[in-house]
């Protein structure tokens, strides 16, 4: 024991010191009422009559011609079980996907799936649950996560669905880009479970463990056809076969390496010959509605002029999800920026996860003593706790204004949070405050609030899936802000009887990418579209004629792409209530266009009773966590752990066969210890470090009183080992006032009974009236 308390002490003393941030969320207990809306790790089941694996494979075939991308996604289904299941599957689609139609296979039976209004879709799908019938259900829980059940799937049974989505590829500098997204990111709530919604149940989603490949098959085809010649492709995400058929198609295969790749979204990107944008004219007409897309390129970006003063506000997210590769990522983009800016400038930075730090209470000037500080500040992070991004931005908006200059908002973060509708709310209600500018930041962002967020701004998303693409987004980011691509855009319709267009009014385009106008039209087509603007210092303008362009049934994906770009206007940035007009017309477009929304699902169901009596068992797909993203998004501190700007990086950890192999190696001496995560000690107030560290006999105590309860259980559970996160209430006199577990592998609550008892009686150097101290303690035990 003297070797353990010895090892103990230098780990404490080695420990990572962090800054706890005043007035983050108090630790709760572990009590029911408390439980909030959080992921978990996947448990396999002991029971071999159950397969809790239920999905097999999952595989796409994309068709892109010209500018639209139509995408077919099967999943396969498998019971390798002895007893009936329903499989429950969370999974994202692009921000841009507009889903219009379904399929079950069993077998030789097909069922195609019809659209419904989302409760009664879920009724008629619980039903035929009951009944033992075979049925599928496919339901938005936002516009880029969708949630997939099948009910009653037999011992031995296969069972495809299909679904089908299209989306409008829009070019950037010249660049297109298609992104498949393949897994659905652990999101942050401290919504308690107990009241939650059902649309928000999915949030408790079962992941696997940091590095552990995905359980199912992955695989992606796509079929390019331009109307002009290629000049490059490539994939950024995955290792791919190209196969060029001519000068304007290519076919691009999944490598075979690449079969577990489903932990990263798969990214295209292409470049036609010249750079050329295919820009123009779309129509189709329909039976009883006729609709066009206009896409028009815009001038080339303007030469610099004299830049206005500029504020910048940097948004930085340092949670638990962010651990590790998504914040050296926003380390080196934050770098990049904030060493680049001009001594006129003025900033400031604020860092979130269950609370928030700001640098300064108002902007500073871009000294080179105070961009030292701030890059300081961002280096020592490691990323641990919850993600209050709205806290986090309501905080900034409120600091004080630098009279005189321009704002800017840059916010980087993984969008790993549930709260997109009431964020959205937040930035249109202070439209006109600042321009907003996220950047996503890892292998599997939530790109609905990264780019909701800069649509709801005015301003321009990026998104980071590599550390050496962080350089190449700091300097889009300010040719972006520099000037503008073209300001007071109109359009005039000229003679062509358009109507519905959407958008309603064309904001300052800001990149270099087309001007995109949704509509229909009535009559013949005919007449000139103009667009007008100012590019610069000079007025620009740019015609089509429309008796040049046939309208073809080809482009029957357009009328899906309006009826999206509408729901999307309706529903992305408004806290929608059931009984809205909003909502209704949502829910119309949805079942008039044959479509998948908040308030529409498809469902699929077989006519053949399968199940004769007995209980279906529900099993929750586990997800894979995305590609460089940590434990920490899950499990290790909970959605109560506090902000920790760690000042070095933790010790590598042991996976759980590791860990037992060197638990059958130890000595018997050393069995049945106890140790600090070298993320040990968070304090608040600003006394030295060293002052909770000079009483070594304590800590040694401290930590004997902790042994002896994991001790007392070993006889009786010998394999019990895992991770705690106890999180201490410490008054200025240095007692304990409130402790509680925060997080823990070990799930035993006679044990956590015993360490609670023990930590009240600890005490720790008065604070001398500078308030209460949290104190957070994350053990590692090892029998």
């Amino acid at each position: 024991m003297k070797s353990v308390l010895k090892l103990f002490s230098l780990l404490v003393i080695a420990g990572t010191m962090a800054l706890m941030i005043p007035g983050y969320p108090p630790a709760h207990g572990r009590e029911s009422e408390d439980k909030t809306l959080s992921p978990y790790f996947f448990v396999q089941s002991d029971d071999p009559a159950l397969d809790r694996l239920p999905l097999k494979s999952t595989f796409a075939v994309v068709s892109i011609a010209g500018v639209i991308a139509d995408v077919q996604v099967t999943q396969v289904y498998k019971n390798e079980g002895q007893r009936p299941i329903e499989a429950v599957y969370t999974f994202p689609a692009s921000t841009k996907a507009v889903v219009y139609g379904m399929k079950m296979s069993i077998g030789e039976r097909t069922i195609i799936a019809k659209v419904r209004e989302r409760d009664q879709a879920r009724r008629e799908y619980e039903q035929a649950r009951e009944q033992g019938r075979s049925a599928s259900l496919l339901e938005q829980q936002r516009p880029n996560v969708f949630q997939m059940n099948v009910a009653n799937i037999m011992p031995g049974d296969e069972i495809r669905v299909e679904l089908k989505y299209t989306e409008l590829l829009v070019p950037a500098e010249g660049v297109y880009e298609f992104i498949y997204p393949t897994v659905v990111g652990p999101r942050y709530s401290n919504q308690p479970a107990a009241n939650a919604p059902p649309s928000e149940k999915w949030v408790q989603s079962p992941y696997l463990h940091q590095g552990q490949d995905p359980p199912y098959g992955f695989d992606i085809t796509v079929n390019l056809v331009t109307g002009v010649p290629l000049q490059a492709i490539s994939s950024s995400s995955h290792k791919v076969d190209i196969q060029y058929r001519g000068p304007s198609q290519a076919a691009v295969r999944l490598s075979p390496s690449e079969k577990a790749g489903g932990n990263r979204d798969f990214i295209l990107k292409y470049r036609l010959a010249g750079g050329s944008i295919e820009s123009g004219l779309l129509l189709y007409p329909g039976e009883k509605e006729n609709f066009f897309l206009l896409m028009l390129e815009p001038p080339q970006r303007v030469s610099e002029r004299q830049i206005p003063p500029r504020e910048y506000i940097f948004i930085v997210d340092v949670s638990g999800s962010m651990h590790g590769f998504p914040i050296d990522i926003s380390k080196k983009l934050l770098r990049d920026l904030i060493g680049h800016l001009r001594p006129t400038d003025r900033f400031n930075v604020l860092l979130f996860s269950g609370g928030s730090a700001l640098l300064a209470n108002t902007s500073l000037p871009a000294t080179p003593a105070n961009v030292t500080t701030a890059l300081d500040l961002i280096n020592r992070q490691q990323g641990g706790g919850g993600t209050e991004l709205l806290p986090a931005l309501k905080r900034a908006l409120t600091i004080p204004r630098a009279e005189g200059f321009s704002r800017t908002v840059v916010i980087a973060t993984d969008g790993y949070v549930h709260v997109e509708a009431e964020t959205f709310d937040l930035i249109r209600a202070h439209l006109g405050d600042a321009n907003f500018f996220p950047f996503g930041i890892g292998t599997s962002v939530n790109r609905f609030i990264v780019e909701g967020m800069a649509r709801a701004g005015m301003g321009e998303s990026f998104v980071i899936t590599k550390p050496e693409e962080a350089r190449g987004a700091a300097e889009r980011f300010r040719k972006y802000i520099q000037s503008p691509v073209l300001t007071r855009v109109r359009v005039d319709f000229g003679g062509f009887g358009a109507y519905d267009i959407e958008p309603a009014g064309i904001p300052d385009v800001l990149a270099e990418r087309p001007v995109i106008v949704f509509g229909k039209w009535r009559g013949v087509p005919e007449g000139r579209i103009t667009i007008r603007g100012i590019a610069g210092s000079h007025d620009f303008e740019k015609q089509l004629v429309v008796n040049d362009v046939k309208p073809l049934t080809d482009n029957a994906a357009l009328r899906y792409l309006w009826a999206r770009h509408r729901i999307a206007l309706l529903g992305d940035y408004e806290k929608l209530q059931p009984a809205s007009e909003r909502v209704k017309e949502i829910t119309h477009l949805g079942l008039t266009y044959n479509l998948l929304t908040a308030y529409t699902s498809f469902v699929a169901i077989d006519t053949v009773v399968r199940r004769q009596g007995g209980d279906v068992t529900t099993v929750q797909q586990p997800l894979p966590l995305p590609q460089g993203v940590s434990d920490l998004a899950v499990g290790k501190g909970g959605p109560y752990a506090p902000m920790s700007m760690a000042l070095k990086e933790a010790k590598p950890e042991m996976s759980r066969s590791e860990d037992r192999a060197q638990t059958s190696k130890r000595p018997a001496e050393k069995r049945g210890i106890v140790l600090v995560d070298l993320k040990a000690i968070v304090w608040t107030g600003d006394r030295p470090a060293e002052e909770y560290l000079t009483k070594k006999e304590k800590w040694q105590r401290y930590l004997k009183e902790v042994e002896d309860c994991y001790n007392n259980l070993l006889k009786k559970h010998p394999g019990l080992l895992g991770k705690m996160t106890v999180v201490l209430a410490i008054g200025p006199n240095g007692q304990v006032q409130k402790a509680s577990i925060a997080a823990s592998d070990l799930q035993h609550p006679t044990l956590e009974a015993c360490i609670i008892q023990k930590v009240k009686s600890w005490n720790f150097p008065v604070l001398a009236g500078k308030g209460t101290m949290t104190l957070t303690v994350p053990l590692v035990f090892k029998p």
